[in-house]
This record gives C-alpha cells, sequence and structure tokens, in this order.
C-alpha cells in the first residue's frame, strides 16, 4: 500500500507538470498559427491509451510514463520526421515562423514550469504558512547522530553559524549546506571553529547507511524496553523519559549516552519523568555502556509539544505569498543547481547519487500529505524547468541554442548538423535514463 500511494502521488505530480509544460509550448505555437499535430501525456510508441483528434491536432495519452509531448510541424524533433523536412516549408510549419516566434515557442515549457514552481510554494505559503525552526533556537548545538557527523569534524553541541560565509538561518538547511559547501563555520565551546568539508563527502553520505548524520539535540525518552534487560528489571518503561543519573543533570540524549560510560558495571541512580511524577530507580550499567532500551525517534513538531524547542511561523497574505513563493523557489532552484554542479565532478562521487523515477517517489510520503505533494510537485516543477533549460539537443535548450546561433549568423544552421544533434542528445538523455534508474534499481540489493 505504502508503495502505491507513493507511485500514485508520483503519476499525478509527474502528469501535472509534464502536461502545463507542453502547453507552454502549444500556446504560443497556435498563437502565431504554427499547427501542432499532437499533443500527448506520457509517450505512445506503437499504440495510445487514449486519442481523439479535434481540428489539426491529436490529443491523446501514451502508455509509457515517461514524459510527454508535443508534436509541432516543421520541426526537427524527436520524431525525426526526415520526409516531411524533405518539403518546401508551409506558412503554418514551424520553420517558416520568425526567428523570435520560434524562440518564445520553444522557451515557453521551461517558462510555465519556472512560473508553476513560484506559483505553487506562493500558495503553500498562503495556505500553511511556513513553520521551522530557526538555528538561533538550537541554543545548545546539534547532535551528531552518525559517526560521519564526527569523522569530518562535527561534535555534540556545536552551533552552525554559516556555510561559505552565508548566514544558515534554519535547521531544515543545515544538511543541504553541508553537503554543498567548502567551509562550514560553528560556534564550540564560545569559539569559532572553521570546518573544511572533504570534496568526495555527498559520496561518504550517499554510502552512509544513515542518511540523518545531524539532528537537534533530543531529551531521553524510552520507546521500548527490551526483554529480560537490565532496564526492565529495574522498572524503567516506555515513555518513561530519563533526567538524571545518580543526581547529576542530562538534558540530552548525546549527554546521556556518554554519561553512562562512567558507569559501566556499576548500579546507578536513574531519575525519571513518568506521567508528569518524578522517580527513582536503581538500575546496573551493562559493559557495553547500556541499560537496555530503545530511545524515542523524535520529530520536530514533538520537540515542540515537549518545549524541547520553539519553532517559528510565519504567516502570509495573499499578495505576500507572492514575493515569499519567488524568494523560496530562487533558493531552492540555487540549491538544486549547486548539487548538480557536483554531479558534473566526478572527484565528489555525486553522480553515484543520480536516481530515476525510484528516488523521485521515494521523496514522496508513505501517506497523503497535500502540503508535502505541492511542495515536492514545486520543487519538480523548478528541476524541470532546469533540466529542459541545458544546451543538449532534443532539450529544449538544445533548440534554443540553434535558434540563438539563427539570430546573430542570420540564417538558420544546416539541417543535417540539427538531425545528428537530435539523434546525439536523444542517445545521451536515454543513456542518462538508463543511468539514473540502474542507481535505483541498484540501490534495492
Amino acid at each position: 500500500m505504502e508503495f502505491l500511494i507513493k507511485a500514485a502521488q508520483l503519476l499525478m505530480s509527474l502528469s501535472i507538470l509534464v502536461v502545463l509544460h507542453e502547453l507552454g509550448h502549444f500556446i504560443p505555437a497556435k498563437l502565431f498559427k504554427t499547427r501542432v499535430e499532437k499533443f500527448y501525456l506520457f509517450f505512445d510508441p506503437w499504440f495510445s491509451v487514449v486519442k481523439k483528434k479535434i481540428g489539426d491536432t491529436e490529443y491523446g495519452i501514451g502508455w509509457l510514463p515517461l514524459g510527454g509531448y508535443v508534436k509541432i510541424s516543421g520541426m526537427i524533433d524527436e520524431s525525426m520526421d526526415k520526409e516531411q523536412m524533405e518539403k518546401d516549408p508551409e506558412p503554418w510549419e514551424f520553420r517558416a515562423k520568425p526567428a523570435w516566434q520560434r524562440l518564445i515557442i520553444m522557451l515557453g515549457g521551461v517558462t510555465v514550469n519556472l512560473l508553476l514552481g513560484i506559483f505553487i510554494y506562493s500558495m503553500t505559503l498562503y495556505v500553511y504558512g511556513d513553520k521551522y525552526l530557526p538555528t538561533e533556537n538550537m541554543k545548545d548545538g546539534i547532535w551528531c547522530v552518525d559517526g560521519l557527523a564526527t569523522d569530518i569534524g562535527f561534535r555534540n553541541g556545536d552551533k552552525i553559524i554559516s556555510a561559505d560565509g552565508y548566514p544558515v538561518d534554519r535547521y531544515s538547511d543545515i544538511l543541504e549546506n553541508v553537503i554543498t559547501s567548502e567551509t562550514i563555520l560553528v560556534e564550540r565551546n564560545g569559539e569559532e571553529t572553521a570546518l573544511n568539508m572533504p570534496i568526495d563527502l555527498i559520496d561518504k553520505f550517499l554510502n552512509n547507511p544513515t542518511k540523518l548524520i545531524l539532528y537537534p539535540r533530543i531529551p531521553t525518552i524510552v520507546s521500548g524496553v527490551e526483554k529480560g534487560s537490565n532496564a526492565e528489571k529495574g522498572g524503567l518503561k516506555k515513555k518513561d523519559i530519563i533526567t538524571a543519573i545518580n543526581g547529576v543533570n542530562y538534558t540530552y540524549f548525546d549527554e546521556f549516552k556518554k554519561g553512562l560510560n562512567n558507569h559501566i558495571g556499576n548500579e546507578i541512580a536513574l531519575t525519571i519523568e513518568r506521567n508528569g511524577k518524578e522517580k527513582n530507580l536503581n538500575i546496573l550499567v551493562s559493559e557495553e555502556g547500556t541499560l537496555g532500551f530503545s530511545p524515542a525517534n523524535i520529530n520536530i513538531k514533538q520537540l515542540e509539544e515537549l518545549g524541547t524547542y520553539k519553532l517559528a511561523s510565519d504567516k502570509f497574505s495573499f499578495l505576500a505569498s507572492f514575493p515569499a513563493g519567488y524568494n523560496k523557489a530562487i533558493k531552492k532552484l540555487g540549491g538544486y543547481i549547486a548539487q548538480f554542479k557536483m554531479i558534473l565532478s566526478p572527484s565528489t562521487g555525486a553522480y553515484k547519487g543520480m536516481g530515476g523515477f525510484g528516488a523521485i517517489g521515494s521523496m514522496f510520503p508513505a501517506t497523503w500529505n497535500w502540503e508535502i505533494f505541492w511542495n515536492l510537485t514545486a520543487f519538480l516543477s523548478l528541476m524541470l524547468a532546469f533540466m529542459n533549460i541545458l544546451p543538449i539537443p532534443a532539450l529544449d535548450g538544445g533548440h534554443v541554442v540553434f535558434l540563438l546561433y539563427e539570430m546573430i549568423v542570420g540564417k538558420p544552421a544546416p539541417e543535417k548538423i540539427m538531425e545528428y544533434a537530435q539523434m546525439v542528445g536523444m542517445i545521451l538523455l536515454l543513456s542518462l535514463l538508463v543511468f539514473a534508474n540502474g542507481n535505483d534499481i541498484l540501490k534495492l540489493f
């Protein structure tokens, strides 16, 4: 069921984005009286699931859910319709239109995706607001959940100040900044310390079993007690909050865990809070420095409810949501571009993390959540805009390069060159598609 819910969200999100992207090409083509032969959601090799011809355009849904397309008359595209291109251009064909009109048609899809991302972010901010944990409210710093965090230089209690000179204001931005930045400035024991991130950090992160390496420090709350353990024998129960060992207070789990190591093999007086009342338990610490209980995984909302942290909550009026949505979109797009640059550098190992539809689908939650759905759809829309504007033949950006060449030189590039470029671009895109989805499959084993 979890898989079906994720798959349904992915399919719905991509369908919205593909239809609106292709509509971005379709509308200016129609405005400039250019014939559109096909408008399809998904691809239709050999057959279509649904199709209907209205006027000169066949509208349909294909069976291969890898995107969608509009087929514009007189344009060298993935259809490679050479027979049509060998004839003299007709007035309704793409190639017969002025270069500036063709440029607008080609930029239409990217423009729609960019504006759609901004619009969706604006509306989610208007409807749901913006709730987050400011780093300044993490008075006692971060918790190094995994050994990778300490390996790269972080310590429990570090307060994140900046990444490559830019302030880090939100907890939710910390991990992305750590992965994409060269230097992280932290405050440690009242002094500022610069941590230089290894160039292959993203490779280390991708190969690390735990993807959560830094987290706000959490109190010690029992989520379960092992059968026959010292914790069970000593009377520890689920939901108990541990506050002290032998009268020494420990606010956070990482402090408590370290404190246990000072009492290996000894019995301790454990102070707990149960149902709002304080209670003392005598429990033996094992030779491994454990009691035999599982700590609770507490999310940010629960930490606020416990009073551990205070979240910031921003509300936006309808008009104010648009500049806020624009700023959020630019920030998200900037972060994605920074990660994309890392993929192009083999030394970072980021290319190993390239994922296909499986990786995208895993981003969606296991239960349907409209706020998360629309935020992810906005992000994917920005991703689609950026990827499509890359100067790769077979993408919108490749067509734009040839159009700009024509506008500068005064004549179009030779058709043979455009045909070969289209073929090379298709081969490149298919190879990337196979590689990315192959990575998804390998991660299953």
